[in-house]
């Protein structure tokens, strides 16, 4: 099989997957005060700051599960109304509306253009609003791979005395994080790291109110006992990914060139191809019939937008929100690439990929 779902997880990485096997046997609690649950404590801390090295200064990293508790532990977490962007992923608006309805928090949402970029008069508008206190924008799309202007948005939400919270799953350990945001999920499995483990970065002085209440663990904000394992396979994918960030950078790069030369003119790029990122391309052909190339192309691992969406039978809300058709949205899929695909698998992939549309659309003529 070729794998090309890279935004729904990736590969683990050998160098997380030897960080994590000795924790297999030294099943320690980090939080004991024994010896071995101080050594344990250690290996937690060592691969803390592995994974902040990427994050900007001045903040802390609190472990989580993942993005998704990290996400509704900054959306349930902080105080006043919320503003955010159509395209964002369901972990930011399901939480945003559960906040808006369980807790009368007013909630609004910015459009975005036939680009994917956000608008930004709309955020500034909305920001300024005296009930909102919350501003939330993800980096890097996860259907579409658009960068969304994270600086600018953090001032404007600071401008307007709102803090602002970034969603950098996807470009996390492959982009730079500009420093802005006061709050930053991330997640291990997107970046070669283990699933169950993602950590919220919250910038010095910011407060947030926890999400779990128990033992009072991750500086009191995240009550529960951490695995060792997890977190030590995250800090190795986080220490490779820094290390490799600028290998990685250009073999995405000719990875999406070889990618588009495969296809060739019949495929239209789904959102902008300036503010990008390249190991996501997301593609429609005019006729096609996504569903059934998918079906068809078993050997090959891709997928039609979001991994979180893939049980619904609605067209994607953010190719909707770019202002394409349901047609439309029913003519993409969603091409993930990186550090361990090769040019050969990405040539044959795309090559079967544009084969069997032919066959489809000259069988259905």
């Amino acid at each position: 099989m070729i794998y090309l779902d890279y935004q729904a997880t990736t590969p683990l990485a050998p160098e997380a997957k030897a960080a994590m096997l000795p924790w297999l046997d030294q099943f320690a609690n980090p939080h004991s005060p024994s010896r071995a649950g101080r050594e344990a404590a250690a290996a937690v801390e060592h691969a803390r700051g592995q994974v902040a090295a990427l994050l900007p200064p001045g903040g802390q990293v609190i472990f989580t599960s993942g993005a998704t508790e990290a996400l509704n532990m900054a959306i349930h977490g902080t105080k006043g109304g919320i503003a955010t962007i159509h395209t964002e992923h369901a972990a930011v608006l399901d939480a945003a509306m559960n906040a808006a309805r369980e807790h009368n928090r007013n909630l609004l949402i910015a459009e975005v253009g036939h680009d994917g970029r956000a608008n930004l008069g709309q955020i500034e508008e909305y920001a300024q609003d005296d009930d909102v206190g919350l501003v939330a924008a993800m980096l890097v799309n996860n259907e579409i791979g658009v960068v969304q202007p994270i600086a600018e948005i953090a001032r404007l939400a600071h401008d307007a005395g709102a803090l602002m919270l970034c969603d950098a799953v996807q470009g996390f350990g492959r982009l730079p994080i500009p420093d802005g945001p006061d709050l930053i999920a991330v997640s291990a499995h997107k970046i070669h790291g283990p699933k169950g483990i993602g950590a919220l970065w919250v910038r010095d002085g910011v407060d947030v109110a926890p999400l779990l209440h128990g033992g009072g663990q991750e500086r009191g904000l995240r009550s529960g006992t951490l695995a060792p394992m997890l977190c030590a396979g995250f800090g190795a994918a986080a220490a490779v990914a820094a290390e490799r960030k600028e290998a990685d950078e250009a073999h995405v790069g000719q990875l999406w060139q070889t990618a588009l030369e495969t296809l060739g003119p019949d495929w239209i790029i789904n959102g902008s191809t300036e503010h990008r990122y390249r190991g996501n391309l997301n593609v429609r052909r005019e006729g096609l019939d996504a569903a059934r190339l998918l079906s068809d192309c078993r050997q090959i691992a891709f997928s039609l937008g979001s991994a979180c969406a893939s049980g619904s039978v609605r067209p994607s809300h953010v190719l909707r929100a770019l202002g394409l058709s349901d047609s439309d949205a029913r003519q993409s899929i969603r091409l993930g690439f990186g550090r361990y695909t090769t040019l050969d698998e990405i040539t044959e992939a795309c090559s079967l990929i544009q084969r069997t549309a032919e066959a489809q659309q000259r069988f259905a003529a």
